[in-house]
């Protein structure tokens, strides 16, 4: 029933648009060179491996069913594109590029090097319905991608929203595969035969800079005619990183590829045992969008197993809710008629607290009860459509909630967000129609100081004034009337993350498209699913309190 109609809801402007793609990217296809090999090339070899204890750290079989390994087939980026191209028509083509760069890269690159663009919905297609390219695009972001990246420009500007530099002169089957170790000869003519690729001692694959380019996105904001009115820093984690303390101690890869305690090999055929090998679980924050690529298999075109999407989601969360903030709870003072308290939320990651794709939020969630259980405050409770309860732009997609210092109200809710504008100030969702951060409270890292970092990864609204908000952590003040409430008193808060906000998702009704609805649907049946709990605290107001 849904796929009926979701083919139903597609419209004939978008059928012939695609169509008219899909030409395109089949001549480009024709004439591309091949630069990259699909990541089945590299399973044979870089699967079963096992740790002494037995643990499964397969090169291919951890990717799989990561972001990484789906890029491509991620039903919210869908989602999102389409959107972003429904609202800017006249730049559609220019819109499929950017957007295919770091999510088809092998194809987009491919089709680059033929003299053409990249395509998004031309290589969607599955079976007769697919594109020559679209093996490549689905494949997402495999192995010949990152392997492949030249270290010439990597952390510059110019390599940023996915410039990164690929050799496409080097003929098949002599081209270069970076990696962390080297390789003798005898192993080294070994993959040649097997994936046509040369491996090559390449330490910038250990480098955050490695990652800076796909993870650096600046997007351009535009008007009706597609003309740039706008820039804005849309996910920008590389440069927090930069202005933080752990550029100097922790590189993307230290968190999000965790190390093999042991010497393992890194290949099943003839591997030797190397110290420094690192897990491809690629860990990150969108648990929600996991764990619909695993339900939705089928639909999506998965190819990892139920059991290693299921694997996956455990691991992000488990990821998340060990690694990410700390929460602490001080009550301050219990008379006979308030309750003071105070709510410090560390980040101990190494960018922004959500950093990346702005539908990201974190958010305190407080709970005061009574001596008989019964709730006499409560703060950022997630109701059942997953919209939190007081935040004024999931009720008014116009409006935000504030930074705030101190929280006086059921309805004050304290939301770590960014929260785009037009360059009229109005509330947007739209990339393509931001050019400014009208709010961004996102929990700072360790090391970074808020009063002398670049724009781009400004701290913008309340939360720039305020001094309990500096250097990696947030202090709230709580004050809660009791109205002769008996205690003593139970408090509980909670710091939750939602990948995806509720607001990011319903807009997408504002532009009906097939893609829009299947992803809506997704939401709609899954809308417990769609948070976490990241970190907890507890305290008790012993007084008792009459």
């Amino acid at each position: 029933m849904r796929a009926g109609r979701s083919t139903r809801l597609g419209s004939a402007c978008a059928a012939l648009s695609a169509l008219g793609t899909l030409t395109l990217a089949a001549a480009a296809a024709a004439q591309a060179p091949q630069l990259f090999a699909p990541s089945s090339s590299c399973m044979a070899c870089h699967n079963r491996l096992w740790t002494a204890e037995g643990e499964d750290i397969s090169f291919g079989h951890a990717w799989q069913p990561t972001m990484m390994g789906n890029s491509a087939r991620d039903p919210y980026w869908q989602a999102g594109v389409r959107r972003e191209t429904l609202d800017h028509p006249t730049a559609r083509g220019a819109i499929e590029d950017e957007c295919s760069t770091c999510h088809m890269p092998m194809a987009t690159f491919e089709a680059h090097a033929a003299g053409a663009k990249g395509s998004v919905f031309a290589n969607l297609g599955r079976g007769a319905a697919a594109s020559p390219a679209a093996p490549l695009a689905q494949d997402g972001v495999s192995c010949s991608v990152c392997h492949q990246i030249e270290p010439n420009g990597l952390g510059s500007r110019e390599s940023f929203t996915g410039r990164f530099v690929v050799d496409q002169k080097t003929p098949w089957g002599s081209r270069h595969a970076y990696g962390p170790f080297v390789v003798d000869a005898n192993r080294t003519h070994l993959m040649q035969s097997a994936a046509r690729l040369r491996p090559v001692l390449g330490p910038h694959v250990r480098r955050a800079e490695l990652c800076a380019s796909c993870h650096t996105l600046i997007t351009h904001a535009l008007d009706s005619t597609g003309r740039v009115v706008g820039r804005l820093p849309e996910q920008v984690p590389y440069l927090e990183w930069l202005a933080s303390g752990y550029r100097s101690t922790h590189s993307c890869q230290a968190c999000h590829m965790p190390l093999v305690d042991e010497a393992v090999p890194f290949s099943s055929v003839i591997g030797q045992p190397r110290t420094g090998v690192r897990r491809h679980s690629f860990l990150g924050g969108n648990f929600f969008v996991l764990s619909l690529l695993g339900r939705h298999a089928q639909e999506l075109g998965v190819a990892a197993l139920p059991q290693e999407s299921s694997l996956a989601v455990a691991k992000t969360k488990d990821h998340l809710t060990g690694a990410a903030a700390q929460l602490d709870l001080t009550v301050v003072a219990a008379t006979g008629d308030r309750l003071d308290f105070d709510v410090a939320v560390t980040n101990r990651a190494g960018h922004k607290l959500p950093t990346a794709y702005p539908s990201r939020r974190v958010w305190l969630h407080v709970r005061v009860n009574d001596s008989a259980g019964r709730v006499v405050f409560e703060s950022g409770q997630l109701d059942t459509a997953g919209a939190i309860q007081g935040n004024d732009n999931d009720r008014d997609p116009g409006r935000y909630e504030p930074h705030y210092e101190r929280i006086v109200e059921p309805g004050e809710v304290q939301i770590y967000e960014a929260i785009l504008g037009t360059p009229q100030g109005t509330v947007t969702t739209g990339l393509l129609s931001a050019s400014q951060y009208l709010k961004d409270n996102r929990l700072t890292p360790a090391g970074f100081d808020k009063t002398r970092v670049e724009a781009d990864v400004a701290v913008v609204g309340r939360a720039r004034q305020d001094s309990s908000f500096f250097g990696g952590r947030d202090t709230v003040r709580y004050s809660v009337a009791l109205h002769s409430v008996r205690g003593p008193l139970s408090i509980v808060g909670e710091l939750v993350y939602q990948p995806i906000g509720y607001r990011w998702a319903q807009n997408l009704r504002a532009r009906p498209s097939a893609e829009a609805l299947r992803f809506l649907s997704y939401f709609d049946e899954s809308k417990r699913a769609t948070s976490a709990v990241l970190a907890r605290a507890s305290a008790a107001a012993t007084a008792r309190i009459e």
